[in-house]
């Protein structure tokens, strides 16, 4: 049987077991090491922005953001439709309200069009989510936020290292996770950096960055422990974890390398293939493809799932896109009837989206495998 191809396997070749080591060797193995310090300003300073807080995973990122800026009970926070849960469970559990938004069809990304009628007097923040490695179109959002004075939580967990060019301000090129007043990002085994779980909140405002370590950590108050005015949570990330971020990071560019060459080697390949469209990088932005996505024609009479299962049976891993949250059966159950609003962009790629192999030890050679493998099952 051919080998199977995964959908990501991260390099973990520098100074993971090195840094590592180093905790074990001097017992510093909770989130009091210094290398979750060391962690934090680096990624923070590779971002663009003045403070990093490291959380224990991308989800606690979004909830520790939101309650930096505020966002509390009766609050709504818009989103969009097409994205991971954490999302909305990050507003729901602060009592806030997720507004949902359809997206745009090349990118996947928010519909920013579409944002300005979703505002209403309760309206806290906007959420834009980079998709599969590509910026959302970010100055509509920009000229929203000043004109209404909303916040902007970016969820930059999918886009390290990812630009956009921006004529809003300047015509300059703007780091992804630097163009919110706050933003939440993730470090789980599949993106381009990983501690294995883990996440970070990123800020350059600093009653934010104390808020969110705050929030991290149980709500401790600083000159007085054991102490607490509000509620907060057990966020901390692991000395453990940020050695391997760490040694991580110190090789981010050369991830990124890898991700951009494949990706420009895939949409190669797949342009031979009728019917099958790869996310369109557009030309304010610099992707990192940190999943290499693609959506079929429906007239191949086939939608992913099935895909899928005929990838599979040919040694080719592949995950689903996006089930839209205003489809989410638990959101109904709980009374939230998103699904009275109609989000036919995000149907139709859930319907037929999926990503293939994306991780960084991906060769031309596999590359190949897979779009040929793909070639033949559309065909079956």
């Amino acid at each position: 049987m051919a080998v199977f191809i995964p959908v990501n396997e991260p390099i973990l070749s520098g100074n993971e077991k090195k840094y590592l080591n180093e905790c074990i060797d001097s017992g510093w193995i909770s989130s009091e090491g210094p290398f979750v310090r060391q962690f934090e300003e680096g990624f923070a300073k590779y971002t663009g922005v003045s403070y990093g807080i490291a959380v224990s995973n991308g989800t606690a990122a979004l909830e520790t953001a939101l309650f930096a800026i505020g966002v509390g009970p009766g609050d709504e926070v818009i989103m969009p439709t097409f994205t991971i849960i954490s999302c909305a469970i990050a507003c729901l559990r602060l009592g806030a309200v997720p507004v949902l938004v359809d997206i745009e069809p090349k990118t996947w990304t928010i519909n920013t069009s579409q944002i300005e009628s979703k505002i209403t007097a309760r309206t806290k923040a906007i959420m834009p989510v980079h998709i599969y490695g590509h910026p959302v179109n970010m100055d509509e959002i920009f000229r929203i936020r000043e004109k209404y004075d909303i916040k902007v939580v970016e969820d930059s967990a999918e886009v390290h290292g990812a630009q956009y060019f921006s004529s809003h301000y300047g015509n300059q090129w703007l780091s992804c996770g630097a163009m919110g007043d706050i933003s939440a990002t993730s470090f789980y085994a599949n993106k381009i950096i990983t501690t294995g779980e883990g996440g970070m909140v990123l800020t350059s405002n600093p009653e934010y960055a104390s808020r969110s370590r705050s929030y991290r950590n149980l709500c401790f108050l600083p000159e007085k422990r054991f102490f607490h005015k509000e509620i907060g949570y057990n966020f901390r990330m692991t000395n453990l974890q940020a050695a391997v971020g760490l040694a991580q990071l110190e090789r981010i560019d050369e991830f990124i390398n890898i991700k951009r060459n494949i990706g420009k080697y895939y949409r190669e390949k797949l342009s031979s293939i009728p019917g099958v469209r790869f996310q369109v990088e557009m030309p304010w932005a610099r992707s990192v493809y940190w999943m290499y996505s693609i959506e079929i024609s429906s007239d191949f009479g086939i939608d992913a799932e099935m895909l899928q299962t005929r990838l599979r049976k040919k040694g080719i891993g592949t995950r689903p896109f996006f089930l839209g949250l205003h489809a989410q059966p638990v959101f109904q159950k709980m009374g939230y009837r998103f699904d009275l609003d109609d989000f036919p962009i995000s149907d139709h790629a859930y319907r037929y989206g999926l990503y293939l192999p994306s991780g960084l030890t991906l060769t031309y050679n596999k590359v190949d495998k897979v779009t040929n493998a793909l070639s033949e099952a559309l065909k079956e």
